[in-house]
């Protein structure tokens, strides 16, 4: 049976678990960047990043199979690894390297961007944007813009750099996890953190990282956070909406995350932000929400419930359902 109609003969989750998973993504994920800012004050970012997911997705796997369900195939694991170090190597490592300069609010703040980043790379794999997407795209690139002459990201080129490669590969992976073999549900989700916290570890070694523990304690809750709450339940619930709802839905997370690292920041972190960063982000977000109004219009009823695989997004349709959805919401970043 193909993947897709594998995917659409199964039922569609339950609203509740739905909308966990999303207040998961809204409100977890805009606080891990300030956990990542804590956790590199007495960790490298690659070995930070390693042992995160290393540890995350292996109690994932090893729950699994625990469980009784199949481990992956070596094509499975070849797909996983692809998208874990687009998405978690990459991607999130590009953030953890990046604030070793920038703030975690400015960080955030231009991956607001990645949707749009996502419609250009489905624009590549067969789908360009329509007239209005455009329209979108360019607004975002002028958000973006403001963002950039501010002194926010002014004072470091490198790191401002690193998060624009980090956004651009995780929106490639977000593309191609619709395309590459990997299995479903959190089997799927445990080996791409699996795949990717190897492959950040053998990187961290490449780089010559000092791969030493750290004594703060601070710094042990920021990973443990990280590791727990972060990774498993996060960014499974990601995965989760992306995989079995819509990927259309998943990026809303755009919208929430940063006003939630802004404030986080600023009341934990002591951060401060430019006017550009202000100004610039809320026209990045009207973007965000222009362009998921032209996508939902296209559509017809609705991209987030149209039982359409988009070639544009990322994963499956969004009435497609993973068959044991209720089993798994307990472990659904």
């Amino acid at each position: 049976m193909s993947r897709s109609t594998h995917e659409q003969a199964r039922p569609r989750p339950s609203w509740w678990l739905i909308a966990g998973c999303l207040l998961s993504v809204y409100v977890i994920w805009g606080t891990t960047y300030f956990a990542i800012k804590v956790g590199i004050e007495g960790t490298p970012p690659f070995f930070l990043v390693g042992t995160r997911f290393l540890v995350a997705g292996g109690l994932l796997v090893a729950w699994q199979a625990l469980r009784g369900r199949p481990l992956p195939t070596a094509r499975q694991w070849r797909g996983a690894a692809l998208v874990g170090f687009l998405l978690l190597v990459v991607g999130n490592g590009g953030v953890a390297v990046a604030e070793r300069w920038v703030s975690s609010g400015a960080t955030v703040a231009l991956i607001s961007v990645m949707p749009l980043a996502t419609a250009l790379w489905s624009g590549i794999f067969g789908r360009w944007p329509r007239r209005m997407e455009w329209g979108a795209i360019a607004l975002g690139g002028l958000g973006a813009a403001v963002m950039l002459m501010g002194r926010d990201l002014q004072g470091s080129i490198v790191g401002t750099l690193v998060i624009l490669l980090g956004t651009t590969c995780w929106s490639l992976g977000t593309v191609l996890a619709s395309r590459v073999d990997i299995p479903h549900g959190p089997t799927g989700f445990g080996a791409e953190m699996l795949a990717a916290g190897v492959l950040a570890l053998t990187l961290s070694a490449l780089l010559g990282e000092h791969w030493t523990l750290p004594d703060s304690p601070r710094v042990w809750w920021a990973w443990a956070y990280l590791v727990v709450f972060g990774s498993l339940i996060a960014f499974s619930a990601y995965r989760f909406v992306v995989e079995r709802v819509s990927p259309t839905l998943a990026a809303t997370y755009a919208y929430v995350n940063p006003p939630v690292a802004l404030f986080v920041g600023w009341w934990l972190g002591n951060e401060s932000f430019s006017s550009n960063t202000l100004l610039g982000l809320p026209i990045v977000l009207g973007a965000v929400a222009l362009h998921a109004w032209v996508q939902a219009r296209g559509q017809g009823s609705s991209a987030l419930t149209a039982p359409v695989l988009q070639p544009s997004a990322a994963v499956a349709s969004s009435d497609a359902a993973c068959s044991s959805a209720r089993s798994s919401s307990s472990s659904s970043r």
